[in-house]
């Protein structure tokens, strides 16, 4: 009898045990196919650099053109051990995450605002039109003029090209709702401020996600154009000095800084956007 019992609860013992089996597979596979894209990132770059340091040292180019991986290494360890590297990108960091804020965030209100008035719309939408088709960049004197040398001009610049980011797409996304939706809740006796509230600005969320996510390239152009015209600290700076001295390991080394810096903002952002609640 007791046999019996034991092999009956076999079976189930085992079906309650291979759904945890298929769960722990289920999430250690994304995991592992993480990690694999990793590694075949990682020998991709490895092989690359490789590549170029043997072709320096053979003389298939340059080094005086085309830099050194080695070098680069060199000047990197020398820029941390010194502090100079900190100290610039954190002035850079600092320029493009204020310029980002201020920009994004009030370009996105400015552009959220305009549905309230259509006629202010009309009368903007050619001069928004206008911004849109401007290369950013070439506003950049103007306003390193306008706000002199210091810190301040580079979150100008900043956050000048990202409001104009902002406001186009955060308006173009109140575009994008669904005109028969509107209709009905004017229908229901909604105030145009109600539908705002309850429609326009929920709606808006996906396109103003999409301009803070892009801002931050756009911020640190900004800010590096801002220190390549007047500065005296900052990785646009020590990118442009390097460069007039023909130093290219250091300008890769100011180059790889802003990469990396990059990567983090925009990890920051993508990190927030995940945990939005419309997500």
């Amino acid at each position: 009898m007791a046999n019996a019992e034991i092999v009956g609860r076999m079976p189930e013992q085992t079906a309650d045990r291979k759904p945890a089996k298929a769960s722990q597979r289920s999430i250690s596979a994304p995991w592992f196919a993480r990690g694999k894209i990793l590694v075949l990132q990682l020998l991709l770059i490895g092989g690359f650099l490789l590549l170029w340091e043997v072709a320096i040292r053979a003389e298939w180019i340059k080094v005086y053109l085309y830099g050194q991986p080695t070098g680069i290494w060199r000047e990197l360890v020398k820029g941390f051990t010194t502090g100079t590297l900190l100290n610039d990108t954190w002035v850079t960091a600092k320029e493009s995450i204020l310029g980002f804020l201020i920009g994004s965030i009030a370009g996105s209100a400015a552009g959220l605002l305009l549905w309230l008035s259509p006629t202010a719309a009309a009368v903007l939408r050619p001069i928004l039109i206008a911004l849109n088709g401007l290369p950013k960049i070439a506003l950049a004197p103007l306003i390193v003029v306008w706000f002199g040398v210091g810190i301040e001009s580079k979150i100008a610049v900043a956050a000048i090209i990202t409001f104009i980011v902002a406001m186009i797409t955060s308006y173009a996304g109140t575009q994008e709702i669904d005109g028969d939706y509107l209709k009905m809740l004017k229908a229901l006796g909604a105030s145009r401020l109600q539908m705002f509230r309850m429609v326009i600005v929920p709606g808006s969320l996906p396109w103003i996600a999409s301009a803070f996510r892009l801002n931050i390239g756009f911020a640190m152009i900004g800010a590096v154009v801002g220190e390549y015209i007047s500065a005296d600290q900052g990785l646009g700076y020590q990118i442009y000095y390097a460069g007039t001295l023909y130093n290219l390991n250091a300008v890769w080394g100011g180059i790889l800084a802003l990469m990396l810096l990059a990567v983090l903002l925009d990890g920051a952002v993508g990190w927030v956007e995940r945990r939005m609640k419309w997500r």
